[in-house]
């Protein structure tokens, strides 16, 4: 699973908790600071290999070849992702989906309602 604007970790250690010892939940974030308290606040599950860091904006998102290709990403409140820096969401867009498998969907968190983005349509 993929999370955009995850800092500080908590939503990341709920569905890494979910998923198991089997799942990993990778956290990406623009913020040096958030990416600092995810790495404090999920120490366990980084050690563990459950939950993993990469710090970028959703837009200009790279993942390196090693990491593995995400099969659902989700964002709460990411404003490239709501609406809020519309001329940034189509980049932010492709860059999900090179950073997923075919059949992917983005769940975006605006307050109300969930949008569900179907990545590769």
């Amino acid at each position: 699973m993929l999370e955009i604007g995850g800092a500080p970790g908590a939503a990341a250690r709920a569905v890494a908790a979910i998923v198991g010892p089997s799942g990993y939940v990778l956290v990406v974030d623009r913020s040096a600071k958030g990416i600092a308290l995810t790495e404090k606040n999920c120490s366990a599950e980084i050690e563990r290999g459950t939950i993993g860091v990469h710090r970028a904006g959703v837009e200009h998102l790279e993942l390196p070849r090693s990491e593995p290709r995400f099969d659902i990403a989700f964002a709460c409140r990411v404003g490239v992702l709501d609406g809020r820096h519309p001329r940034q969401y189509a980049d932010a867009l492709t860059r999900l989906r090179n950073a997923t498998v075919p059949g992917a969907r983005l769940y975006v968190d605006t307050g109300a309602p969930l949008n569900i983005i179907e990545l590769h349509p």
